[in-house]
Formats: structure tokens, C-alpha cells, sequence
């Protein structure tokens, strides 16, 4: 009967805290990107960050302010660039549109002669346009909350870090599971983070340094937005720097340039497709190899949930799935458990935790 009286007990607490959970994730659920880019930026600095206070002997306060200013540089940068670069062309656009909608409606005819395609008409002109009010609040919206979970990234990191050890101790006591599975936890979470926030970025750059080499050689005007937009792009899963390459292509086609077209399409065909394949298999590997699927399946999942952090955590998400039902098998039903990349490495998780040393 006690025993019952205690599971009862156990049970009912636990909804509590699922019902509390549930509560604060409801209402607080815009503010997660915030939370995780603290994370995510914690687990990139804490190691260096402890070598300098407790080596070193570097204050706390000053050295996370040190960090916290250092960040702000990295992400305002590329804001600051991509403002530059984009907005004066986005202004020219909209500051003249009669002359938008000629050249759109002149190279919509050019594409209809060569292939039958009609991409512009009155019906779908005027839903389009509709579409583009309709985004503008929401563009607005999305910068005010862009700057607060901005703003609380950094608050909730400062804390993170003047208070490093004790929340790792914390954290690791807060999970019930043996010693041996809280390793193998929080290695794959460190693995599977750094690998994704320093190597999607870095993917990125590289496809669109590439993308903006070839645009220069085939004659595309306005090289640097375009190598830009190409190398955001590459961050969407499965179609990714087709989006620009392909109209940019048509539109040498369309515009008879007919050998830089074929020029721009073989380019990219053999070159900018293959610079991902390539970049994983040589320098992203000493980051972090993680397997291709659980990276383009994770990004499908992530963004959709967590928006731009989803990059990082809905690989994170998917290797989780995968490790916690081998911990489930292991807590529960005694089947011994090794990490993601020592058994047979399906998900191609290259070990830097304790295990892989012996």
C-alpha cells in the first residue's frame, strides 16, 4: 500500500510539472529561439571561457561581457553587410513601380516565346502584389521580436556563463539517467551543436564566395547580392542555391545569352552542387561529421519549429530522438548502449567524449 501510495504520489507530482511545463512553453513560446541561441552559444564559448577564469584568472563578469560583445560583432556584421548590400537595391525597386513591372511583365514574355509559359498575367500581377502588403506587419513583427529574443540571448548567456560550473552540475543532476548515459548525452549535444552552428554558417559563406565566382565570370550584374542571396540560400533544405541559380540562368537564356547561360547552368551543375559534398567530407569533418540525413531532416523539423536556430537544434532534435531511445533500452530493459559513432556509426557522430579515448 505505501508503495502504492508513493507511485500515486511520484505520478501526481510529475503531472504538475509537465501541466507547469506545458504553461511556460505556451506563453513563453516566442521567446525560445532566444533560450536556445544562449545554449548554443554557451556550449561554443564555455570551454575557453573557463580556461581564461579559472587558468588564467580573468574576472567572471568582465570576461562574459568580453564574450557577450565579441558575439554582437559576429551576428551584427553580417546584418549590417546584408542591409548594405540589399536595401539600396530593394529602395531602387519600390521607388519606381512602373519601371518594375516593365521589365517584369518584358522578361515574362521573353520566357512565354521560348517556352510557352505564362508567368505573368493580370490575375496572378494583382495576387502577388496583395501578398507583398499582406507581408509588410508581418516583416515589422518579425524584427521586434528578431531584437528581443536578440536581447534576451544575451542576458540569459551572461548568466550562463558567470555561472558556468554550477549550471552544468545542475543540469546533469536534473537528469535521471546513469552516469554513463549522461555522458553520452551531453556528448552528442556538444557534438551535434558546434558541428551545426559553426558548420552551416560556414557552408553557406564558401557557397556563395563560389556561386559569386561564377555569376562574375558569366556576366551577372550586382555579383555581391546575388553570391549573397545564394549563399542563404543554401541553407534551405533540398532545393537550396537552385533558387537563385536556376532564374539566373533563365534569365541569360531568356535575355540571349545563350552560351553564359549554358556557362552559368554547367557551373553550377558541376561546381556549386558539389562544393557542400565536398566541404563535409574535408573541413567539416574536424568539426563535427554529422550524417547529411540527420542534418537536412533535422533543418525540415527545426525551422518550422525554432525558425533560423532550428539549423542547429533540429539536427540536435533528431540525433536526441536517437539516442534516447537507445538510453530508454539501456535504463529499462539492460541492453548495453555505446555512443551514436561507435556502433556502426549510423548517423556518422564522430566521438570526442571520454569513450572514444579507450
Amino acid at each position: 500500500m505505501d508503495k502504492f501510495n508513493n507511485r500515486l504520489r511520484q505520478i501526481l507530482i510529475l503531472a504538475v510539472i509537465i501541466l507547469i511545463a506545458v504553461l511556460i512553453i505556451r506563453y513563453f513560446y516566442i521567446f525560445i529561439p532566444g533560450v536556445l541561441g544562449s545554449i548554443t552559444l554557451y556550449i561554443l564559448s564555455k570551454k575557453s571561457y573557463f580556461f581564461l577564469i579559472e587558468k588564467k584568472k580573468w574576472r567572471r563578469q568582465l570576461t562574459a561581457l568580453l564574450y557577450i560583445f565579441a558575439y554582437l560583432i559576429l551576428i551584427c556584421l553580417p546584418v549590417y553587410f546584408a542591409v548594405v548590400i540589399l536595401v539600396p537595391k530593394v529602395v531602387a525597386l519600390f521607388n519606381n513601380p512602373v519601371q518594375l513591372m516593365v521589365a517584369a511583365k518584358t522578361f515574362a514574355a521573353k520566357i512565354q516565346n521560348a517556352t510557352g509559359i505564362e508567368l505573368i498575367n493580370g490575375d496572378n500581377l494583382q495576387t502577388v502584389m496583395k501578398n507583398l502588403a499582406s507581408r509588410v506587419p508581418m516583416l515589422l513583427t518579425g524584427t521586434a521580436n528578431f531584437v528581443t529574443n536578440l536581447l534576451l540571448m544575451f542576458f540569459v548567456l551572461y548568466y550562463m556563463l558567470i555561472h558556468g560550473r554550477a549550471t552544468d552540475k545542475y543540469l546533469e543532476e536534473m537528469m535521471p539517467l546513469k552516469n554513463k548515459n549522461r555522458e553520452i548525452l551531453s556528448t552528442e549535444t556538444d557534438i551535434i551543436i558546434r558541428a551545426n552552428a559553426i558548420g552551416i554558417p560556414l557552408l553557406a559563406v564558401i557557397q556563395g564566395f563560389v556561386a559569386a565566382l561564377g555569376y562574375f565570370i558569366f556576366g551577372i550584374k550586382d555579383v555581391a547580392v546575388w553570391g549573397f542571396l545564394t549563399g542563404v540560400a543554401s541553407l534551405i533544405p533540398i532545393v537550396g542555391t537552385g533558387i537563385i541559380w536556376v532564374p539566373l540562368t533563365i534569365y541569360l537564356f531568356a535575355s540571349s545569352h545563350t552560351w553564359q547561360g549554358f556557362g552559368l547552368g554547367i557551373y553550377s551543375l558541376a561546381i556549386l552542387t558539389n562544393v557542400d559534398y565536398v566541404a563535409r567530407i574535408t573541413l567539416l569533418r574536424k568539426i563535427g561529421n554529422v550524417h547529411p540525413l540527420i542534418t537536412i531532416f533535422g533543418i525540415i523539423v527545426g525551422v518550422g519549429m525554432f525558425g533560423f536556430l532550428g539549423l542547429v537544434f533540429g539536427p540536435l532534435l533528431i540525433s536526441y530522438f536517437i539516442v534516447l531511445v537507445k538510453i530508454y533500452r539501456n535504463e529499462f530493459n539492460s541492453v548495453p548502449i555505446s555512443p551514436l559513432h561507435e556502433e556502426e556509426n549510423p548517423v556518422g557522430i564522430k566521438s570526442k567524449g571520454p569513450e572514444a579515448k579507450k
